[in-house]
């Protein structure tokens, strides 16, 4: 894996996935900053990453999978992107700082776009405002969630609550106090303090949640 940019978001990355096996190529174009990760990582280098020919000399165009991290940036990292797509990296990230900046690393090749603090943000709010103890939103408007049962469902099997048809959910994992999280069959009788991973439209999870 290549993640080229070293910031926090950057940094943070290469050296998670670093924790998790991965071997990573940390490149920057700041010498301070790649000396920092040079003991951490697989291989670290100082490099220009708008540079096909120093992409090229790091081997970058071999790897199958790369991350732009680069945030302050803006013509870098659609440069960046540009030539990993001209490469053919088969799965590029890049971070965007706007929806607009993500738009054009869409266009360039990126097939897949981060915006960390909006990302961030966004589930923030829905914790803060909401009863959610976790919330994650995917492509097309739909979420899971992590909640506490609701009452009205308390000692009532999935198959008998029809939370499915009542609230255009489905409840996949449950988890009993001092227990492990194992999967929801429609015999799953739920308790009060079970603690639930839900899935569904946006607006249907949050409704839901507000239940509890």
């Amino acid at each position: 894996m290549v993640v080229i940019g070293l910031g926090r978001f950057g940094g943070s990355l290469a050296m998670e996935l670093i924790e998790r096996g991965t071997d990573v190529l940390a490149l920057d174009n700041r010498p301070d900053v790649v000396q920092r990760y040079s003991d951490s990582v697989t291989h670290a280098a100082v490099a220009d990453s708008t540079d096909p020919e120093v992409l090229r000399q790091l081997d970058v165009p071999e790897f199958d999978r790369a991350v732009v991290a680069i945030g302050d940036d803006l013509e870098a990292s659609i440069l960046t992107t540009s030539l990993l797509a001209e490469f053919e990296v088969g799965h590029i990230w890049a971070k965007a700082v706007s929806r607009q900046h993500g738009r054009i690393l869409e266009r360039v090749g990126a097939h897949h776009v981060v915006l960390p603090e909006h990302d961030m943000g966004e589930r923030v709010a829905h914790l803060v405002t909401g009863r959610m103890l976790d919330y994650i939103e995917f492509e097309d408007d739909y979420a899971m969630v992590k909640t506490r049962a609701p009452a009205m469902a308390a000692g009532h099997a999935l198959g008998e609550s029809r939370l499915r048809s009542k609230y255009g959910v489905t409840v996949v994992a449950i988890k009993r106090p001092g227990e492990d999280f194992t999967y929801a069959t429609q015999d799953t009788r739920l308790h009060e303090g079970d603690i639930l991973i839900v899935s569904g439209r946006s607006r249907d999870v949050e409704r839901f949640a507000d239940l509890t």
